[in-house]
């Protein structure tokens, strides 16, 4: 059977299921096994949050995840490094880059407050809105993700109600949509052309387009500040290589590929406009392998 992406038919959220055979013939997990459902090349359809890794968080309506690879079963804790070619997360990061939807189911533990006592229960779909590599308490790189759960759903009943994280505002479609104040005002003290490329994107009446960039990504684990020294005025299509790693900023304030650091174009800044050192440092950061517990990719956001 094809891969696929939604909610099965006869399936709604908070139906319980007796076990993963149960997920599995209902089409909600194929896995009996693997808490990931999915591939490199066709994505991640599906997770089961059940607490096999304490690097996890369930937040009620996002959770913070931990790929699969070089965890002791019985221990819980990491005894080797993890890669991001590993299937499924490997099948995260292609759902993370094409919006797609995740099925997420929680099985019971002791750690969530928002898991069955028994069972598994169906979450809803989640969208991938970040990915990164951390280091464990045991010092192994670990692939980790966050999902936040897409609106006009059903809401779950659960033992608590769900955490909000205030950095951000849904919509409905898989991007995140943040245009604060201080977002169109820097677009408009550029006149919405793009720092890199100085491209303006025409509409209609003369209107231009382009996105307020957050250097330092806005949310948790990421905490960047909505604030001018934070943000970038760039093209949709810059504004994506920002986001995906295809560039990172140096010190120095040009641009460059994050696999070899050599630069390719420069900022355009105004006398009135700086980037703060340490927002561009950890961007940077975000894209090589960290000495350190340090976040190595980013969130997919755009502001219009």
């Amino acid at each position: 059977m094809a891969r696929f992406f939604g909610t099965p038919d006869g399936v709604h959220v908070g139906q319980l299921f007796i076990n993963r055979r149960d997920l599995h013939e209902s089409f909600v997990h194929a896995p009996l096994q693997a808490g990931i459902s999915g591939t490199r090349a066709e994505g991640a359809d599906s997770i089961v949050v059940s607490g096999g890794y304490a690097d996890d968080e369930d937040h009620g309506d996002y959770l913070i995840y931990t790929g699969h690879g070089g965890n002791d079963s019985a221990t819980r804790r990491q005894i080797a490094d993890q890669s991001i070619e590993a299937p499924g997360n490997a099948g995260l990061i292609t759902s993370f880059v094409q919006g797609f939807p995740v099925r997420v189911i929680r099985g019971p533990h002791r750690d969530s407050a928002y898991a069955p006592t028994s069972g598994y229960v169906y979450a809803g779909l989640f969208t991938v809105t970040s990915q990164w590599m951390d280091r464990s308490a045991d010092g192994f790189l670990i692939a980790r993700f966050r999902l936040d759960r897409l609106p006009e759903q059903a809401r779950l009943v659960t033992r608590m109600p769900a955490e909000p994280d205030p950095a951000f505002a849904t919509s409905t479609v898989t991007r995140r949509i943040r245009d604060s104040a201080m977002s169109r005002e820097l677009k408009a003290m550029y006149g919405h052309r793009c720092q890199i490329c100085e491209t303006a994107i025409p509409g209609r009446d003369g209107r231009s387009y382009a996105e307020g960039a957050h250097v330092r990504p806005l949310g948790r684990p990421h905490l960047g500040g909505d604030k001018r020294e934070n943000l970038l005025c760039l093209c949709p299509n810059h504004h994506t290589q920002l986001d995906l790693g295809g560039l990172v900023i140096l010190n120095d304030l040009s641009i460059a590929s994050a696999t070899t650091l050599v630069p390719f174009s420069e900022l355009k800044f105004r006398s009135d406009h700086q980037l703060a050192i340490d927002n561009v440092e950890y961007h940077r950061g975000l894209w090589t392998r960290p000495p350190r517990s340090t976040i190595i990719s980013t969130s997919l956001h755009a502001i219009s």
